[in-house]
């Protein structure tokens, strides 16, 4: 429950600091003295979006804290879970800068909004005249259902498979639409990696090919260069390699004398072995060369073959060439295994189709033993509420669609007089009559929430007289489980509440400021008494309020 509410620099408040206690407080006021301020004030405690038009002084921040009593309300594992620090009487604070910039604090520590909008799920409800209207609202419905049906475990358990399943659903679609676009596709894939393996391409194997070719189709050029070498370097009188050893033998003659000539025939020493290897691999040469005109044929056929390859994929290389292999094997390879993967995830989308069925079916099970407990209960309080004839057609419908609560569709049929058709809520209900069922719904939830705060803004639209004197009697009674606030403006339900705080606005010079006051006994009975006969109290009124709050 919240004990207290502090708030500066907000709206037309400049300042202020209340208390409440639990039970059932009412909360009065003229029109446009700023009651929804005080909403909205607690709006923006709870997690609501702010901007600057929220400050008062748009040169200083503005600041609204609230004080939290929620020992009994098992909230240790939410502290935890998002790390914040748990303390029984719990704070929230929210800053709004002159900038702009908003803040939020939760026992000190910073929160963002949708931390702290997560957490005010758990702490207070504020049930606004839209909230009626949204009564008629089809996913409200079945929160309502569901809240008697006890469905919110295995709800959560559905959702949580639901959206598992639809993941699957969506790869499986994926894969198909794959598989269909890729039939053509692989074959002509398959066509080309065939083209490829069968090539058997080896890395560096263009380069020999290119060298032998070179050689096999100019072999003849090739033998007559190397005989016509072989001959100058061995003829036995002018040879190339006789001369040199004439020359090596002239220098040795003269190499002792002195190092320059050692040197020299050294050196000359040298070229001559070098010389005379350089004639054994020509020698070499000339006898590994053969004329082979069928391998000369098959290297070419191998070398026109790759340079088809490299021209239909537009490369150069063979490594190229065995990468584009490399990539064709895996589209082929990832092609082939959809099918397997189709098969895979079709069970398992099967098996969670299974699951789904049973769960929808237990919360549809549940739903119909639930319909029956609030109709009956809707009837019981809405006969109190000058409503006696009314009934209710709750009929569910088990679809073959996965919504996001269950497979059922909802009719939610309402007659508030005998002899007429049941109706949509939405289409057949006055305003008065929303106020009243939303009244009975909420006091028969609130024998299954855990929520501690309600805030019923204007819920006594429409109505009067002894129907507002059994309103307040059901918010009072409700009020036993949970802490009730009711802003109203019928003296019935204002008399009904254990404490009175009045919202007043006034004028200072230019300024004009609101304020939020705990009424006295006697402060209750004169406001109560205004409630009934305006301005001008006359005796009758206050008799009349004197008697309301007896």
């Amino acid at each position: 429950m919240i004990t207290s509410l502090s708030i500066k620099n907000y709206a037309l408040i400049e300042k202020l600091s209340i208390d409440f206690s639990k039970g059932f407080s009412i909360i009065t006021g003229e029109t446009g003295a700023g009651k929804s301020i005080i909403l909205g004030a607690l709006g923006l405690v709870l997690g609501k979006r702010a901007d600057l038009t929220s400050l008062k002084n748009k040169e200083e921040k503005c600041i609204i804290e609230a004080q939290f009593e929620i020992s009994k309300y098992n909230l240790k594992a939410f502290f935890e879970a998002n790390d914040l620090d748990y303390e029984d009487e719990t704070i929230i604070r929210r800053e709004i800068l002159p900038s702009g910039k908003s803040r939020a604090f939760i026992n000190d520590s910073p929160v963002n909004l949708q931390e702290l909008q997560d957490l005010s799920v758990f702490l207070i409800d504020i049930h606004s005249q839209q909230q009626t209207q949204e009564l008629s609202d089809e996913e409200v419905q079945f929160k309502i259902i569901d809240a008697i049906a006890q469905n919110s475990e295995i709800i959560d358990l559905y959702q949580k498979l639901l959206k598992l399943y639809k993941s699957e659903k969506s790869k499986l679609n994926a894969l198909l639409k794959k598989q269909s676009d890729a039939g053509k596709e692989q074959e002509y894939n398959t066509f080309l990696l065939n083209e490829l393996v069968t090539a058997k391409l080896k890395s560096g194997e263009q380069e020999e090919l290119e060298t032998d070719f070179e050689k096999l189709n100019n072999v003849e050029i090739i033998k007559e260069s190397i005989d016509k070498s072989l001959a100058i370097a061995n003829e036995e009188q002018f040879g190339v390699f006789h001369n040199l050893n004439e020359i090596k033998t002239s220098l040795q003659k003269i190499a002792a004398f002195s190092s320059e000539y050692q040197s020299l025939f050294d050196r000359i020493t040298s070229v001559a072995i070098e010389f005379d290897d350089v004639s054994k691999e020509l020698q070499n040469a000339t006898d590994k060369l053969l004329n082979d005109p069928e391998k000369l044929e098959l290297t070419n056929q191998k070398l026109q073959l790759i340079y088809n390859l490299q021209k239909k994929h537009q490369v150069v290389t063979i490594d190229e060439l065995l990468q584009i292999q490399s990539n064709l094997e895996n589209a082929v390879q990832e092609l082939g295994n959809i099918e397997e993967e189709i098969a895979i995830l079709s069970t398992s989308i099967e098996q969670k189709t299974e699951e789904l069925d049973l769960l929808s079916t237990k919360i549809h099970q549940n739903r119909e033993k639930a319909i029956p407990v609030l109709s009956n209960r809707l009837i019981s309080i809405l006969e109190t509420l000058g409503m006696p004839n009314v009934r209710f057609k709750m009929e569910l419908l088990l679809s073959e669609t996965y919504f996001q609560n269950g497979k059922d569709e909802l009719q939610f049929l309402f007659s508030a007089n005998k002899g007429t058709d049941f109706g949509l809520l939405k289409k057949v209900a006055s305003g008065g009559e929303m106020s009243r069922i939303m009244l009975a719904v909420k006091a028969i939830l609130a024998q299954y929430s855990k929520l501690p705060t309600l805030i019923f803004d204007e819920i006594d639209t429409g109505v009067s007289g002894e129907i507002a004197i059994r309103m307040g009697e059901i918010m009072k009674e409700m009020s036993s489980k949970m802490q009730i606030f009711a802003i109203t403006h019928l003296p019935q339900i204002a008399a009904k509440g254990d404490s009175h705080f009045k919202v007043s606005k006034s004028t200072v010079g230019d300024d004009t400021q609101s304020e939020l006051k705990l009424l006295s006994q006697q402060e209750r009975v004169i406001e109560i008494a205004q409630m009934l006969s305006g301005a001008n109290i006359s005796d009758s009124a206050l008799n009349h309020a004197k008697q309301l709050l007896n």
